[in-house]
């Protein structure tokens, strides 16, 4: 099929690659006209994929009525807070009969919407029912280095989830469907805001104990405020959510949990920031789901916690002893009547 991915990051572009190497007509917008040439001349995403070689297929683009001319499939994957921006540039040329697949992971501030949602609103009518959300344990490097792994795709249309399963299966990438596209959003959102905590501990010395301990307590928020918004509870023992948690918070690729560590060792948020290329999502996410928690009335401490130590520079080891200082209670009481 005809696809077009709108964002040249390193999830963007490895996600070009997944699409070109299963047989697709691949085209690519990227923000910076330098990482445009660099794909095309090169076949490599000097800025956000370095020193990776991705499909030779891959046309890339920093025009989007170029880039969308035609397209059967259109991904979005620009970050989060930035999503609504460039989708809305995006949208005159966006064909009404496109597939639209969400791929961004973040809740966005100022309306502390899905992305779905946000898609939504600003695409065509035609798109209603058109929009899945893609997410999963799936480092960009990792996938365009075509090593294996499995992601959830949901949309709300079995036909819909049907045929981009086809579009983005490959030997090295596997797809499985549901049509929880609430559950994988939510997913894919928060797990980087654990992977913020899961950092700190790490940063202040802590071990496996602590860190098993903080990803289980992690899904349990996760799958409370899920839960609210009208997600499938299942849908977070899956691959968009427990899965891709447990590599957010483990894995030495993860930016999220990279900013976590620095905190817990003692730098400071915007010494951090201003260090890093690429976009930790979960920083700008934990404001929104803070918010949209407490609007909804969901209890998430590790989250409410972390934005504490993000926004008012609390000591991470004082935030640690008062998420351990909590009242007692039993583990599975938000679910019991």
């Amino acid at each position: 099929m005809r696809v077009s991915v709108i964002g040249a990051g390193a999830w963007g572009t490895a996600l070009a690659h997944v699409l070109a190497s299963g047989g697709n007509d691949v085209k690519l917008w990227a923000y910076e006209e330098e990482v445009a040439v660099a794909v095309n001349e090169h076949h490599q995403n000097t800025i956000y994929l370095p020193e990776i070689n991705i499909h030779s297929g891959i046309i890339a683009s920093s025009s989007l009525p170029e880039t969308l001319e035609g397209a059967e499939v259109v991904l979005s994957v620009s970050p989060s807070q930035v999503v609504r921006r460039v989708m809305s540039e995006a949208a005159p040329y966006v064909p009404d009969d496109a597939l639209i697949v969400s791929a961004s992971k973040g809740i966005e501030n100022n309306t502390l919407m899905l992305m779905n949602e946000v898609l939504e609103e600003v695409l065509s009518e035609a798109h209603k029912g058109r929009v899945a959300a893609l997410s999963g344990p799936s480092f960009a490097k990792e996938t365009a280095l075509e090593m294996p792994t499995a992601v959830s795709l949901a949309a709300s249309v079995p036909e819909v989830a049907n045929t981009l399963q086809e579009v983005f299966n490959t030997p090295f990438f596997r797809v499985y469907t549901l049509d929880d596209v609430v559950g994988v959003e939510v997913g894919g959102a928060l797990k980087n805001v654990i992977a913020l905590a899961a950092g700190v501990a790490d940063g202040l010395g802590f071990g496996h104990n602590s860190r098993a301990a903080l990803i289980t307590r992690g899904i349990a928020e996760i799958s409370r405020i899920g839960v609210e918004l009208g997600a499938n509870p299942l849908t977070f023992m899956g691959l968009s959510g427990i899965g891709d948690l447990v590599l957010t918070c483990t894995g030495d690729l993860s930016r999220n949990r990279t900013v976590g560590m620095r905190l817990g060792k003692g730098e400071k948020l915007k010494d951090i920031l201003s260090s890093m290329v690429a976009v930790a999502e979960g920083v700008k996410t934990c404001d929104s789901t803070v918010a949209l928690a407490k609007k909804i009335g969901v209890e998430m401490p590790i989250a409410s916690k972390m934005w504490e130590v993000l926004h008012e520079e609390k000591n991470p080891q004082e935030g640690v002893e008062e998420l351990m200082g909590r009242p007692l209670r039993r583990e599975f009481w938000h679910l019991e009547s």
